[in-house]
């Protein structure tokens, strides 16, 4: 099956906001946390730059993309229409 352009499996970058860095920058620093001593010191120093790098990323994330800073008005709702079940009872003699 051919993938469309931007599709995820182009090998492109997964881009996240900035809760979704900090909770993987939380993950991150639990696994390595749990880590057992014989564990391969390339596999721990391949989480630790990865923790150092989003670290960096969270600290230079743009002031509106912070939470707390941003005043979103109410999103608008529609009001709910009723059902349409008025055809279903004269089908069914109801």
């Amino acid at each position: 099956m051919r993938s469309y352009t931007g599709q995820l499996s182009d090998n492109q970058p997964i881009r996240r906001n900035l809760a979704e860095k900090q909770k993987q920058l939380r993950d991150l620093k639990e696994t390595l946390a749990t880590m057992k001593p014989h564990t391969s010191p390339s596999l721990k120093e391949s989480v630790q730059r990865r923790i150092r790098e989003l670290e960096v990323e969270i600290r230079t994330a743009p002031r509106d993309e912070k939470p707390g800073n941003r005043d979103k008005a109410p999103r608008q709702e529609r009001p709910r229409r009723a059902p349409r079940r008025a055809h279903h009872a004269e089908t069914f003699g109801e």
